[in-house]
């Protein structure tokens, strides 16, 4: 029970630190937009627009819930399916449509269990099985697909791809963000898992970074690509880069996709293997990362693309998912 609290150890490249504030700036990427007004948050903007309803979800579900109506709607749903697209197309994943509910073993094999139990929603199911959790990330149950298996080598890499709704009590975070869609209770993510040999782990962790800021470049939105100090990195992890798309309303960067490659960490509590050339049996690498966060892209798309009216200019990329749609206004 002790051993299962433990997390992966960091790899060498990763920066000593406490917190987030020990993480450290590797590159950025794209044009800061500059403002001749002050740009509003996007749950002005939202709001301005009639399309994003905050008090509603509070009456009908409680706080951290949002309605995002109308063309915010149809945005959002543009923006998980260009993603897919690209990943499916360009990038070589396999897209998933996987179950939203993950059993307790699931949980535990990719780290989540036992120790961010508090930031789980547990359901209720028949007595006689074993618990239930709605998933907090697709990573769970995209991970957990090589589960007791010993993997074929010529199979490896294996790339996997979900839009998933995403469930979180997001403990802890107590008076942050309060406001807006930051930080939500459910949010849509669009998920990038990748089953690798073991040597073979660093590599696809820069593949599957790019593979993220892609989208942000495509979509023509400035971040910056971090890595994470050894305080502020996932229980899982050995590596992880951080990609922090530009806020105008916040004047800074926020966190946007979190890309980790866990080594053997999650393959040995899943006891997921594969024989390499030389028939020594070894447990496989996995790597997760976000490509990316659906809502936290709509929230820049909404904030980088607004006018002084308060209209929304649709990324170019993104019309042909919106009926060529240009512009999103309240007229």
């Amino acid at each position: 029970k002790i051993l299962s609290t433990i997390p992966n150890i960091p790899h060498k490249d990763v920066p000593i630190g406490d917190n987030e504030n020990d993480n450290v700036e590797i590159s950025k990427s794209g044009n800061i937009p500059s403002f001749d007004f002050k740009p509003k948050t996007h749950y002005e903007l939202g709001e301005k627009l009639n399309m994003l309803d905050f008090d509603l979800a509070t009456k009908t579900t409680g706080s951290r819930f949002v309605f995002v109506k109308d063309k915010l709607a149809l945005l959002e749903r543009a923006l998980s399916n260009f993603m897919l697209d690209k990943h499916v197309l360009t990038n070589g994943y396999k897209e998933i449509s996987p179950p939203l509910i993950a059993s307790e073993n699931t949980m535990y094999g990719t780290g989540q269990l036992p120790k961010f139990e508090n930031d789980q929603f547990e359901i209720k199911f028949d007595e006689n099985t074993d618990r239930k959790f709605l998933i907090p990330t697709a990573e769970v149950i995209l991970t957990n697909i090589v589960k007791d298996k010993i993997v074929d080598l010529k199979h490896l890499p294996m790339r996997f791809v979900a839009s998933t709704p995403c469930f979180r009590k997001e403990a802890g975070s107590y008076g942050k963000d309060t406001k807006g869609m930051i930080r939500q209770h459910q949010f849509y993510k669009v998920e990038l898992v990748s089953i690798v040999e073991i040597d073979k782990c660093l590599d696809e962790l820069e593949r599957m970074t790019n593979c993220a800021t892609g989208i942000l470049d495509d979509l023509g939105l400035p971040y910056r690509k971090m890595i994470l100090c050894s305080g502020d990195m996932g229980f899982s992890a050995e590596k992880t880069y951080d990609i922090e798309v530009w806020l105008p309303s916040e004047n800074k960067y926020r966190e946007i996709s979190s890309c980790s490659s866990c080594s053997s960490f999650q393959a040995t509590r899943m006891k997921t293997r594969y024989k390499n050339n030389n028939k020594e049996t070894l447990h496989v690498g996995t790597l997760n990362g976000s490509g990316l966060a659906v809502g936290r892209t709509l929230i820049a798309v909404m904030e980088n693309y607004q006018q002084s009216d308060g209209s929304i200019v649709i990324p170019e990329k993104l019309r042909p998912y919106m009926n060529n749609l240009e512009k999103i206004s309240s007229n």
